[in-house]
């Protein structure tokens, strides 16, 4: 069963590999469900295997342009969306005889409720620390209702987590769950973050709590702090780009 789940990441991340700007890791269903209130549990064994998927700072440049380069702009509704569900198809085909489930980070059930949760996925994957108000000791907000972020040990805030994979048939008993690094160790800063989240997210200060190694270009700020139907004809392409 090791060996197989072993494949199973090996062949996804041979469709989104970190060259392209894609981080891949594998967590149990059961310990997803285990954070969670029984109505946002996924509806699987506890020991199914699933992948959440991050976009890291490159995926713009090695991933995204090509993608919309390759599409002759052509009837692209939300070209982040498509080009990222394009690499999640690829990697689904390489199991053609395999159940794949996919959920992106925007997909919502009849009710509303988000199809799955991808902080909490990436937390219990050890990917990234998801940073709560229950992280902070002396909770200064009152009524206010906070939202958590998540932040990468590399990059920050400068990352995206865009979905997970889960494989129903696969079962993944003898993963060993790894604690996300803890990067925003004090109350102080877990304040600071949480309050530059919730009420100054525009200016973005949030992703530069930590020091990271990589951070989004100049043309990708430029792109994501544009609306989107002014976004697509602010992408530069060189003569020379494959």
């Amino acid at each position: 069963a090791a060996a197989r789940v072993r494949h199973v990441e090996e062949k996804v991340r041979g469709s989104l590999p970190p060259r392209l700007g894609f981080e891949v890791y594998p967590f149990k269903v059961g310990w997803y469900n285990g954070h969670l209130k029984p109505s946002f549990h996924l509806p699987y064994p506890a020991d199914t295997l699933g992948l959440v998927v991050f976009s890291t700072p490159r995926m713009f440049t090695n991933a995204f342009k090509p993608f919309i380069k390759s599409q002759r702009f052509q009837n692209i509704r939300d070209p982040i969306d498509e080009c990222v569900a394009y690499y999640f198809s690829l990697a689904r085909e390489n199991f053609p005889d395999e159940k794949v489930d996919i959920m992106y980070d925007y997909d919502l059930l009849p009710n509303r409720r988000p199809k799955v949760l991808v902080q909490t996925a990436a937390h219990v994957a050890g990917a990234a620390y998801y940073y709560q108000r229950t992280d902070v000791k002396k909770d200064p907000w009152g009524e206010k209702k906070i939202y958590g972020v998540c932040i990468h040990p590399r990059y920050g805030g400068w990352f995206a987590i865009r979905g997970v994979l889960i494989f129903p048939d696969v079962e993944a008993a003898a993963l060993e769950q790894r604690a996300p690094i803890d990067c925003v160790e004090t109350d102080e800063k877990r304040i600071e973050l949480l309050e530059r989240f919730n009420f100054h997210w525009r200016d973005w200060s949030y992703r530069d709590v930590v020091e990271v190694e990589e951070s989004y270009s100049e043309e990708q700020r430029l792109y994501f702090a544009t609306p989107p139907g002014e976004r697509l004809k602010l992408l530069r392409f060189e003569e020379d780009e494959p």
